[in-house]
Parts: C-alpha cells; structure tokens; sequence
C-alpha cells in the first residue's frame, strides 16, 4: 500500500460525501455465516475515512481502523469521534503495528487491490487470532443503465490511471488464492446511490483516478459530465447501481 498512501489526500472532501456506504445487511449476513458476535474485536485495514469502519462500530464493536494516510485518517477521528470502541491507527496493510494474535476480524473494504497482497496476507496471519476471518468488501459499480455506461466511457476517456488501480483487475482466482483452500465464501448485496449534478460530480471527483483542479483534462471532463448527465437525468437526478461483493474467509 505504500505507493498509494497520498492518491486521496485531495479528495476527503468529496469521499466522505459521495462515497457510497455498505448495506446494513452485511453486518447480520456476518452473524449468520460466521458467528460474528459483538466482544469480536475488528481491524479495518485502510479504513480511509472511516465508512466501514463505522457499520462496525453501530454495531458494537471494537475496531481498530488502520490507515496511513494522515488526511483520511483525521478525518475518521472528526467524525467517529462519539464511538468508545475505536482505535485510530497509523499504519499499512504490510505493517499494522497491532499485537500480535489481537483480532477477530479483519476487514479491508474497498483496498484490497491496493495492498501488497504477498505481505497483507503475512500480517493477516500474524494478528489474527485463532480462527480469524479475513472479509473483503467492494462495492462495484454496475454498467447497465445508459448514464452508467456514458459515466464508464467518460472514465475511459478522461481519467489518469483508471485501467490500473480499477479493483476489477482482481479477479476470483487472486481471492481464493488469498484464503485457505476451500474456505472462502461470497456474497453479493445490492446498492445504490442518487444524485443531483452537484452530487455526480462529487463522486467522480472523489475517485483517486479523476484528474483535479489545474489538470489537463479536468475542464473537458466536467463538461462532458455535464452533457451526460443531462441527456440521462430524470427530474434531475441520475443513480449509481453497485454490486456490494463481499469474498470471506481464513486466509490461507
């Protein structure tokens, strides 16, 4: 994760407004599959500002949010404030600074693709406990309605790195290779967001891969945004369908 830590250090803003949430259902799909109860103490691992993090902490538990990226993390602290059961940490996916065998479940929502796989796994194994699980979350944006198709050619157009650090470059057979033989399980929730113009561009503008302010393409793309978004709004707003895919498992 070292080479990613600063790429949203311009974008909190917009992250912790346009960045989509997890469906609450993943918390009681947890306590079914897994017995998740609440003394289960959670490490999220590049927990960013906090989104996941805070589905756990609602949910009683305690929950170590490790990010290195100082921006991200005190944004987390601001707004998670009120949780007695979160302990805010400056680390990496390589290297946590947690105790050794101190987690039940660790969790790396939307990052996993950033990690180093190889050294991720290696920390994994040495600060979970006995038994511990490993979930894998993300949310995917679907390519169905014909906003969210002109949305994924504007990105092919005007964004920097999107074909890089896009999470789809992961692919099952690198998840299962992550946990044990036979272990891993999946899910998928549905998601949504809604959004007016001022949203929609909020959200790109979050996005890691979205030139910013000063860019080359920052201008041109805005005006194409704005040109899709009013050819597919309906009463002025457009929606963002996800797949919320969830990979769980012991890692291996």
């Amino acid at each position: 994760m070292t080479n990613n830590t600063e790429r949203f250090s311009d974008r909190v803003d917009n992250y912790i407004k346009y960045r989509p949430g997890y469906p609450p259902e993943l918390i009681p799909y947890l306590c079914e599959t897994i017995g998740l109860t609440r003394d289960w103490v959670v490490a999220d691992i590049g927990s960013g500002t906090g989104i996941s993090t805070e589905l756990f902490l609602i949910a009683g538990h305690s929950v170590y949010a490790v990010e290195p990226n100082t921006e991200m993390r005190d944004a987390a602290e601001g707004l998670l404030c009120e949780f007695e059961g979160l302990v805010s940490v400056n680390g990496s996916s390589e290297a946590t600074t947690l105790a050794a065998g101190s987690v039940d479940l660790i969790v790396a929502a939307q990052a996993f693709h950033l990690f180093d796989r190889a050294a991720f796994r290696s920390e994994c194994r040495r600060i979970g406990r006995p038994d511990a699980y490993c979930l894998l979350i993300w949310n995917e944006r679907r390519v169905v309605s014909g906003f969210e198709i002109a949305y994924e050619g504007l990105l092919s157009m005007y964004a920097t790195d999107y074909s890089k650090v896009d999470h789809r470059n992961i692919q099952k057979d690198d998840m299962a290779a992550f946990f044990a033989p036979e272990e891993m399980l999946t899910s998928t929730f549905r998601n949504q967001q809604v959004f007016d113009y001022e949203g929609v561009k909020g959200r790109l503008l979050s996005s890691s891969y979205a030139p910013n302010v000063g860019h080359v393409n920052y201008e041109p793309m805005l005006t194409y945004l704005r040109e899709i978004f009013d050819a597919h709004q309906s009463c002025g707003r457009v929606s963002f369908t996800y797949d919320c895919n969830l990979y769980l498992g012991k890692v291996a």
